[in-house]
């Protein structure tokens, strides 16, 4: 606020050049501060009215103090809106677009000028299905959006369980199908080396890494998961329980760290 102040004192009273110049220094202060971490700040997840799309951003800044001010919140909130209105196709694209009179990226810098702290979007994710499901956890600390191959109210509460799910298992992909190969290839990796310490025979290590492997597939890949819900079922079997042709066909997850 004493910031505000001294840019409106300065450009006498005009509050257009008062921004001007608050955005000036904020560009400045960016470059002063652009070796400091933003560990901090607010995940967002937003989804339009038909539930066809959604987007998560991922405004981060220094501190926790900056991270639960309403207007820091409610900045991470426009920019959602905005993202979900326009659906760019990436970060950069999204600092392109118009905000109250400039681009994202200038309120950005405004906004350093104003808080006093390094300010950036550190993520940004969007996803497009028959239906999107959002969950946001406790305190904006995190966001899932979860795709699914079928509409109606059902499917989309079926839909934030499985988000709920992907916040606190964080699977690595939707099923085997999606795994990097480089994750796969260490897997292998580090099964043949402990069935070697194990004393295995060498011609057997690769058949036993890949049976260890399938044990990572059903721990690691959301379908294959234990549904956190009930351990008796997987989430694939729980959705096949809500309607028997439903199912996730994609996620997003962001969370701060």
């Amino acid at each position: 606020m004493t910031d505000c102040k001294k840019a409106l004192e300065e450009a006498e009273g005009d509050f257009d050049v008062a921004i001007d110049l608050l955005r000036k220094r904020g560009q400045k202060l960016s470059l002063k501060r652009a070796d400091r971490e933003v560990k901090e700040g607010v995940v967002i997840a937003k989804v339009a009215a038909d539930r066809k799309r959604g987007v998560i951003i991922r405004l981060s800044c220094e501190t926790d103090f900056v991270a639960k001010n309403e207007s820091f919140v409610k900045l991470a909130e426009e920019f959602a809106a905005l993202a979900l209105d326009s659906f760019p196709a990436n970060i950069e694209e999204l600092l392109t677009l118009h905000f109250e009179g400039i681009t994202v990226g200038e309120k950005i810098a405004e906004q350093v000028g104003v808080i006093g702290e390094k300010l950036e979007i550190t993520s940004y994710e969007f996803l497009e299905a028959t239906q999107v499901s959002p969950y946001i956890h406790m305190g904006n600390r995190a966001a899932v959006l979860v795709g699914l191959n079928a509409d109606g109210e059902e499917a989309y509460n079926a839909g934030r369980d499985v988000a709920m799910q992907v916040a606190a298992m964080r699977p690595v992909a939707l099923d085997e199908n999606g795994v990097d190969q480089t994750i796969i290839d260490r897997e292998i990796a580090i099964g043949m080396e402990q069935a070697r310490q194990e004393g295995k025979p060498e011609a057997m290590l690769e058949k036993i890494a890949k049976g260890k492997l399938n044990k990572f597939f059903q721990d690691s890949t959301l379908l294959h998961q234990q549904y956190v819900k009930d351990s008796k079922m997987t989430v694939k079997d729980y959705l096949k329980s809500v309607d028997k042709d439903l199912t996730a066909t994609a996620f997003k997850h962001v969370e701060l760290g």
